[in-house]
């Protein structure tokens, strides 16, 4: 059994224990999250992504609601809040993320949510929740930022 680093609400490091081997399916090629939701097709390692490539792929042994998968060149910053936005989610049984090795560029976040709901789902929600969210804070900055500027002429007017 392998192990998984979740950091608890008060960022405290928490080391849990993967599902036994037992329990787990067996293992398939690695598939895209193009691919993922269409169960028992096996693809290529392959990345999703803009002109150098994919970020994110489907790690295998992963089943619709259990699914664990790798992100290229992220780090604790993406780890720690898509961790916490996506158990936000009340359809999210579990969610962590682990940092494979620090000398590798790679970030593992594990899923699982309860039935009825998809693993890839609940992933792009919780980018789009981000997305969302760094929206929000950009658009508040930006008004306060010309809203500072603004008084600023004002007073030295």
């Amino acid at each position: 059994m392998g192990k998984v680093t979740k950091f608890g609400d008060d960022g405290e490091e928490v080391t849990m224990k993967e599902t036994p081997t037992s329990h787990q399916p067996e293992a398939q090629d690695d598939v895209s999250m193009a691919d993922a939701g269409e169960e028992g097709e096996e693809g290529e390692e392959e990345y999703e992504g803009e002109e150098e490539g994919t970020k994110v792929r489907l790690l295998p042994g992963s089943t619709p609601t259990a699914a664990s998968f790798e992100f290229l060149e992220e780090n604790h910053t993406l780890g720690n809040a898509l961790r916490y936005v996506i158990m936000k989610n009340p359809d999210v049984e579990f969610c962590a993320y682990a940092i494979p090795h620090p000398s590798e560029a790679k970030m593992n976040v594990r899923i699982q949510t309860y039935e009825g709901t998809n693993a890839v789902d609940a992933l792009r929600k919780g980018l789009r929740d981000i997305q969302d969210l760094c929206d929000v804070v950009s658009d508040k900055f930006l008004e306060a930022r010309k809203d500072f500027t603004e008084k600023k002429a004002a007073a030295s007017a």
